[in-house]
C-alpha cells in the first residue's frame, strides 16, 4: 500500500474523531474510559517511591516552569504542563500496572493519560472532555498500531508509539481544526523513538522513561502544528513502513469507524510484569494448590515466543525481572502471587528464586491457537521425587474475553491510591459510577480534591 493511501485513511479518521461528542459515546465506552483513567493514574502513583523515579521527579522539579499541573507521586511536586506530562509518563509504565491494548502491541491508555492529565489541568477542561481525548486518542493510537505490524519484536511500542497517541489525544483535547490534527499526528510520527525491544529484557531503565519524552513531544507537536510546523500526512507510511520496515494495511486505520471502540478491547493487570508472562503466573499459582514450592525440582514452560523472546535468567534490575520469563514463573512460584512485592529490586536476589530461575526451561506452545488465545502457556514441574504436575492457561484474566469485574479493578485502585491519596477514593469511585457532577467538573477542581490530604 502507498504512502497516499495512508495519508487519505489518517484524513478519514480525523475526520471521524474530530465530529465525536462525549454523549455520542456508548455508556460503556465511558466506563472503559473512566476505567483507563483510574488504573492508569494508579499505576502513576504505584511508582512514587521507586528511587529513580524520586530522583527522576526531583530532577525535573530544578528545571520545571511555573505549576501549571499535579505530578501523580503524593508529594505535593506540581510543574508547567510539559514537565509535568514527562514525570508522569515516566512513572505510568514503572511498576508495570498500566493498562494495555490486547489486539496487538500497545499500551495507548499511558500513551495519551500523560499529556492529557497535564494539559486538562492545566486549561481546566472539564472531565468528561478529557475521557472522550482519551477515548479519541486511544482510537488513534491503536489503530496506528493495527495498520503497521512487524514480523519480529524489534521495537518497543513505548517508543515508537507513545508520541503519535499524546499528539492524537492532545489535539482531541483542544478541538483543533482537522488540518492541525493531522499535521500534529504527522509530526509525532516523525518524532518518535526507535526504542528497541532488548532493552527492558536486558534490564536498561530507559524503557521506562520512553512514555514520558514521548507525552511532552505529543503536546509540544500540537502546539506547533497550530503554528504552522506540520508533518506530512504520508508520515506514518514514511516511518512505520520505509525507515522502520512494517507491513502496512490502510483499512486498519480508517475502516469500521464507530463500529466498535478500540478501548474496548483493552485489558487490565493485577500482576506487576510484563503481560506475556500472566498465563504463566496464573497457572503457577494452580500448581501450588498441588505441590508446594519445596517439592520443585525443574519447571517447564510450554509458551508463545512473546514470553520465550523474554530470555533472562539473571534480570540486575527491576524492568529486567517484569520481562524475564525466568523470574516470572520462579518469583510467582516462591511469593505464590504476581504482586508487586514478586517484582521488587529485593525480589532479584532472594536465594530461593534465584536458583529456581536457573531451573526453567521453554520451548513452543503447539499449535498455536488464534487470538485470544494467541498468548498461552503450560508450566509442568517437575517434582524432587520425579513426578510432574502440570498445568495449563490459554488466556490470562484481563483482556476482553475474560475480564476482569470493575469492582475487581476499583478494589486494586484502591489498594495503591487509599495510602497516599485518601480523598482519591471518592472521587475514583465517583468517576467510575459516571457521576454527572464529577464528569462536568473542572479537571483541575478535580485534582485538587483528589489530592488534598
Amino acid at each position: 500500500m502507498s504512502a497516499a493511501d495512508i495519508g487519505t485513511a489518517l484524513k478519514n479518521l480525523v475526520a471521524f474523531t474530530s465530529a465525536i461528542e462525549w454523549a455520542d459515546l456508548p455508556e460503556p465506552v465511558q466506563k472503559r474510559a473512566a476505567l483507563v483513567l483510574c488504573d492508569d493514574m494508579a499505576a502513576m502513583v504505584a511508582a512514587r517511591d521507586e528511587p529513580e523515579v524520586v530522583a527522576l521527579h526531583d530532577g525535573v522539579a530544578k528545571s520545571a516552569g511555573p505549576a501549571e499541573a499535579t505530578v501523580f507521586n503524593a508529594r505535593g511536586q506540581r510543574f508547567d504542563r510539559y514537565s509535568a506530562a514527562m514525570a508522569n509518563g515516566c512513572a505510568g509504565d514503572w511498576a508495570e500496572l498500566d493498562e494495555g491494548y490486547r489486539r496487538v502491541i500497545c499500551h495507548a491508555g499511558v500513551y495519551c493519560l500523560p499529556a492529557l492529565l497535564a494539559e486538562a489541568e492545566a486549561e481546566g477542561y472539564s472531565t468528561s472532555d478529557l475521557l472522550r481525548a482519551l477515548v479519541l486518542g486511544y482510537e488513534t493510537v491503536a489503530r496506528v498500531a493495527r495498520t503497521f505490524t512487524f514480523a519480529n519484536l524489534v521495537l518497543h511500542p513505548h517508543g515508537s508509539l507513545a508520541a503519535v497517541g499524546a499528539a492524537a489525544a492532545v489535539s482531541a483535547l483542544r478541538r483543533v481544526p482537522e488540518n492541525v490534527a493531522i499535521g500534529a499526528i504527522s509530526s509525532a510520527a516523525t518524532m518518535v523513538l526507535p526504542g528497541p525491544y532488548t532493552h527492558p529484557i536486558q534490564g536498561s531503565l530507559v524503557r521506562n522513561v520512553w512514555p514520558g519524552i514521548s507525552a511532552q513531544t505529543g503536546l509540544r507537536a500540537v502546539d506547533w502544528a497550530a503554528i504552522g510546523i506540520r508533518g506530512l500526512p504520508s508520515a506514518l507510511h514514511d516511518v512505520y513502513a520505509d525507515a522502520f520496515g512494517a507491513s502496512a494495511d490502510p483499512k486498519q486505520l480508517n475502516g469500521g469507524l464507530g463500529e466498535a471502540w478500540a478501548i474496548s478491547d483493552g485489558y487490565h493487570k493485577v500482576f506487576a510484569c510484563c503481560q506475556y508472562g500472566h498465563a504463566t503466573i496464573e497457572a503457577t499459582k494452580k500448581l501450588l494448590e498441588k505441590a508446594p514450592v519445596e517439592r520443585v525440582a525443574a519447571i517447564h514452560l510450554e509458551t508463545h515466543e512473546k514470553a520465550r523472546i523474554m530470555d533472562n535468567p539473571d534480570p540486575e534490575t527491576t524492568i529486567a525481572g517484569k520481562f524475564s520469563i525466568q523470574h516470572i514463573a520462579a518469583t510467582s512460584a516462591v511469593h505464590a502471587s504476581g504482586g508487586a512485592e514478586a517484582f521488587s529490586s529485593n525480589s532479584l536476589h532472594i536465594p530461593e528464586v534465584v536458583s529456581l530461575r536457573h531451573r526453567v526451561s521453554t520451548s513452543p506452545f503447539l499449535p498455536l491457537p488464534d487470538w485470544p488465545n494467541d498468548r498461552p502457556t503450560r508450566v509442568t514441574w517437575t517434582l524432587d521425587d520425579g513426578s510432574t504436575l502440570t498445568e495449563e492457561v490459554m488466556s490470562a484474566r484481563g483482556g476482553p474475553d475474560l475480564p476482569f469485574t470493575p469492582d475487581e479493578i476499583r478494589a486494586k485502585i484502591h489498594g495503591i491510591v487509599g495510602a497516599p491519596y485518601p480523598a482519591m477514593l471518592a472521587v475514583v469511585d465517583a468517576l467510575l459510577d459516571l457521576d454527572t457532577m464529577a464528569l462536568s467538573q473542572p479537571w483541575d477542581e478535580t485534582v485538587g480534591g483528589m489530592t488534598d490530604a
